[in-house]
């Protein structure tokens, strides 16, 4: 008979470990990601006025609250954790609209954030916040 010990080491180890080595094999675990949310929001208000409010942060880290104006960039730095849990989600209103988006998510943006220089890009635009791995296509993932 095999013993429970035996058997249930080596299963425990396997699971636990392969994530981490398909992780570190591609380096994942070691890259700086950029993020940045970008203001363009069509704005008739006068200049020097915030047009756009974003608040993003993380299970772990709030990164506050950021009046925007027009073509302004918000950037911060991420790292996906060892379980590829790693998530910062933010929160943006621009005249009585609002939406919550996923600014970047480990398993989703682990691959296609590293085409344009390990960033993920965004844009606050009037029908919806948009993103683009190249700065060239961008894509409505978040209508208003």
């Amino acid at each position: 008979m095999v013993d429970l010990k035996q058997f249930a080491f080596p299963m425990l180890a396997f699971f636990v470990m392969c994530p981490l080595a398909i992780a570190v094999s591609e380096d994942l675990l070691f890259i700086n990601y950029h993020i940045h949310v970008t203001n363009d929001l069509p704005s008739d208000l006068p200049p020097g006025v915030p047009s756009l409010h974003l608040h993003c942060k993380s299970k772990d880290e709030d990164l506050g609250e950021k009046v925007m104006f027009k073509h302004e960039d918000y950037t911060w730095d991420a790292k996906i954790n060892l379980f590829r849990t790693t998530l910062f989600f933010c929160y943006a209103s621009w005249e009585g609209k609002q939406q919550y988006f996923e600014a970047f998510k480990a398993t989703r943006d682990e691959h296609r954030c590293r085409i344009y220089h390990n960033s993920c890009l965004w844009s606050v635009r009037e029908d919806g916040i948009y993103f683009s791995k190249d700065s060239l296509t961008w894509y409505n993932e978040y209508p208003w």
